[in-house]
């Protein structure tokens, strides 16, 4: 890819044709990740509300052990927010080029460390499941708010059932019938073809990522993480060095 279009990915000059790529390849590394993530430890980690669901069936149950899992789960999805958060909010005080660079860049580091030494985990898999568990969702947190910060609450990226509900509302206008002239000048009725269209994108990526993801893991295991997350460090690492540079000059 031409390095203009890279930079532009994690720019803090952002537009939404921007917005639209840059989270079109988040849900794919998400859909990737989530599905390679099952099958090693048959869970889901991308979205909280199976697993919030979960805390509330285990609790039913009395089974508190696996209800502290959930929360910790649940926690760790949380804390991954709120570290993008931090960092995207530190670097857009000192207005640096890398603000949203910085957490992607922390996202590939940590997807590598798993996919470098996780073919050694299942030597200790009592100790490992749990830890990978929360590692993915503290990643997963992470990616999200990443997106979500630089488009502005508009792209999510982790989690299809929002998207899937604007496919269905935006489908819903689309085929609505606007037969009453009287009707017709008060309310017309008209799908955001835009809108639609993208949220089919975000919706596609995540599809095939998962397809991807899924095969990449049962052909090759832990390693296929490793493509994603050189990927991601790619689109991270030209902002930071702008930075690195602006840093060196001064």
């Amino acid at each position: 890819m031409p390095i203009e279009f890279i930079q532009r990915l994690t720019s803090v000059q952002r537009s939404p044709k921007t917005n639209i790529q840059l989270g079109a390849y988040m849900a794919f590394v998400a859909g990737a990740v989530n599905a390679g993530g099952f099958l090693a430890i048959s869970r889901y980690t991308s979205h909280m509300s199976g697993i919030i669901s979960a805390i509330g069936d285990d609790l039913a149950l009395n089974d508190f052990i696996s209800v502290l899992g959930g929360i910790s789960l649940l926690l760790s999805f949380l804390f991954g927010a709120a570290t993008t958060a931090i960092i995207v909010n530190w670097g857009h005080r000192r207005k640096i080029h890398s603000e949203f660079a910085l957490p992607l860049f922390l996202e590939a580091a940590l997807l590598l460390v798993f996919g470098l030494v996780g073919a050694n985990l299942n030597l200790y898999l009592p100790l490992t499941v749990p830890a990978i568990a929360l590692l993915l969702c503290f990643v997963m947190g992470l990616q999200n708010a990443i997106v979500t910060k630089a488009s502005k609450a508009e792209i999510r990226t982790t989690h299809m059932t929002g998207v899937i509900t604007d496919i269905g509302i935006e489908v819903g206008k689309l085929i609505y019938w606007n037969k009453s002239t009287q009707a017709n000048e008060s309310g017309y009725v008209r799908a955001n073809r835009d809108k639609l269209k993208t949220h089919l994108f975000i919706f596609g990526m995540f599809l095939i990522g998962g397809i991807i993801g899924a095969l990449s893991f049962k052909t090759v295991g832990y390693i296929a993480v490793i493509p994603l997350s050189l990927s991601l460090v790619l689109i991270a690492s030209l902002q930071i060095y702008r930075d690195i540079r602006v840093v060196l000059k001064s």
